[in-house]
């Protein structure tokens, strides 16, 4: 847990909350779509809506809450990505196992891509320490194309 709570504030330090939600405020439903392994739940329950709605006011998107029930899972995906400002993955080993966790990143990555005009709307919270080798070619360059982007 200490970790994580260091991942999030030097988060918070190196891009403030503005940056990770763009300025069009009235157009989404949700701030964000957090998208999540499901062995990361009692993280995403605990603190990231303790300290993100409870705290600073935002608008989540949390599949286990707000999928509209009796939709297959693909279109709801598809839905709160949609209407969400932006979508926050938690990266874990079991979110990378996981086919709907990796429905979610790509699903988003097409929103940017193809709805958005190219404007990133992904933001990656690395939860634990992984090697290079873990993680999918697709998502080592979307964090490089950051990177540089990085004064």
């Amino acid at each position: 847990m200490e970790n994580t709570v260091h991942v999030l504030y030097m988060t918070k330090g190196k891009y403030s909350y503005s940056k990770i939600l763009p300025d069009d405020d009235d157009e989404y439903t949700y701030d964000a779509f957090i998208s999540y392994s499901d062995d990361d739940r009692s993280f995403v329950f605990k603190d990231c809506i303790e300290k993100l709605e409870k705290e600073e006011n935002f608008r989540l998107c949390i599949h286990q809450r707000d999928f509209m029930p009796g939709q297959d899972i693909t279109v709801n995906i598809t839905n709160c990505i949609h209407k969400s400002r932006t979508t926050v993955c938690l990266i874990t080993r079991k979110f990378l196992e996981s086919y709907y966790c990796m429905f979610e990143f790509n699903m988003a990555r097409m929103e940017s891509i193809y709805s958005r005009h190219g404007r990133n709307i992904l933001f990656l919270v690395f939860y634990e320490q992984l090697e290079t080798k873990e993680i999918p070619l697709v998502m080592l360059e979307l964090v490089q194309k950051v990177l540089h982007r990085i004064p």
